[in-house]
């Protein structure tokens, strides 16, 4: 593998490192600073704009986000993809929610960003959704989000 991808790789890796401590800390300042300004976070049926991540992350449920080492495939010099296995912990009563993120990732004038994120859970009796819709605490997407 050449010397260049091993640093897209490395940089994508604490790129994404740094979205799980951001989430952890809840600290949605360090949240933002990893999508691209026109990125996108999609799960519960939804399609978030970065304009929308304050108070999509005020909503969240708080505790670990832990993940693994992503899976990044390149489709050129300034574009790529990528899968990354989730483990969430909630702080409040220590139950679990598993899963995994789709992402893209787009080579910026300020390093490689999140372009989408898109979240997959995994469920006790086997299926696989995006999340629940539902959930009246969660907010709706404002009108900035892309299509």
């Amino acid at each position: 593998m050449e010397s260049s991808r091993i640093a897209d790789i490395i940089e994508i890796e604490q790129l994404l490192a740094r979205y799980a401590a951001g989430m952890t800390k809840d600290d949605v300042e360090s949240v933002v600073a990893v999508f691209s300004p026109d990125g996108t976070y999609s799960a519960f049926g939804e399609k978030y704009g970065v304009a929308d991540f304050p108070e999509l992350v005020a909503a969240a449920p708080k505790g670990l986000f832990a993940v693994s080492t992503p899976a990044i495939t390149f489709d050129g010099e300034g574009s790529a993809r990528g899968e990354q296995p989730l483990c969430f912990v909630a702080q409040a009563d220590h139950s679990m929610r598993i899963g995994y993120y789709t992402d893209t990732y787009l080579r910026t004038p300020d390093g490689w960003r999140l372009h989408t994120r898109a979240m997959t859970f995994l469920r006790r009796d086997g299926s696989r959704d995006s999340g629940r819709p539902h959930d009246p605490r969660r907010p709706a997407p404002g009108r900035t989000t892309a299509s």
